[in-house]
């Protein structure tokens, strides 16, 4: 199937869900890395592309579409014509689908954000914040944990780009916030078997930047460390 997709995308969790939805789709695309650091999103010719200022963005021709699971949403809709990771417009099982998604952009994406916030990068000690937010995604993994024991994936019977779209953050809770899957057991064989899919970690790893490798356990263990230094900002 022809396409014209170029990918403006940063391996962070969002950016992630849409080179996965590639990878799993095997359409040919380019990537333009936006170094989300360097703030080449606010530039002004990337406000083009997505006036939000936000990774992931995607053209496809003339054709520009912004926001995480909209890019998703508009890959399957056009180009998996065969359903590999999606439900028929229409059934039953795309409507549980677009609310898994929507679930994860509403809640869990925003929430998890917070907490890897104020748990790792804040610029001061907030207690109160980092219990609200962690407490918040445990809720919401308990969710997700819930559904996961009714059904093998969140939208039914199969690996959909709903479970993408949440995968891409809680495969990152053990390492940034300490959230053992332990106690989240049909969410850890999840976790498992979507990681061992070469097209998500292929995907995972799009655009390659080398300085993204090296946030390692340490990594993360340090920038804890440096926010448990901290005076707490909620008695001061």
């Amino acid at each position: 199937m022809s396409s014209d997709i170029t990918l403006y995308t940063w391996p962070t969790a969002n950016g992630i869900k849409a080179s996965i939805t590639l990878e799993e789709l095997g359409l040919p695309y380019k990537v333009e890395p936006i170094d989300i650091g360097a703030n080449i999103q606010k530039q002004e010719w990337f406000l083009k592309i997505n006036p939000n200022g936000r990774i992931p963005a995607l053209t496809d021709g003339t054709q520009r579409v912004f926001e995480s699971c909209s890019i998703m949403l508009y890959l399957v809709n056009k180009y998996d014509t065969n359903r590999k990771i999606s439900y028929s417009p229409g059934t039953p099982e795309y409507v549980e689908q677009v609310s898994w998604l929507m679930f994860q952009t509403g809640g869990l994406g925003p929430m998890q954000g917070q907490a890897n916030h104020f748990r790792l990068a804040a610029g001061v000690r907030s207690d109160y914040s980092i219990k609200r937010y962690i407490e918040e995604t445990k809720r919401l993994y308990s969710v997700v944990e819930s559904r996961l024991q009714q059904s093998p994936y969140l939208a039914g019977w199969k690996y959909t780009i709903a479970d993408i779209a949440s995968y891409t953050w809680v495969r990152r809770g053990p390492q940034l916030l300490e959230i053992d899957l332990a106690e989240f057991p049909a969410i850890e064989k999840w976790v498992d078997n979507i990681g061992r899919r070469a097209t998500v970690k292929k995907g995972a790893d799009i655009p390659h930047v080398d300085r993204m490798s090296g946030q390692t356990d340490e990594f993360f263990q340090n920038a804890r460390a440096r926010i448990d230094a901290m005076t707490n900002s909620d008695k001061s």
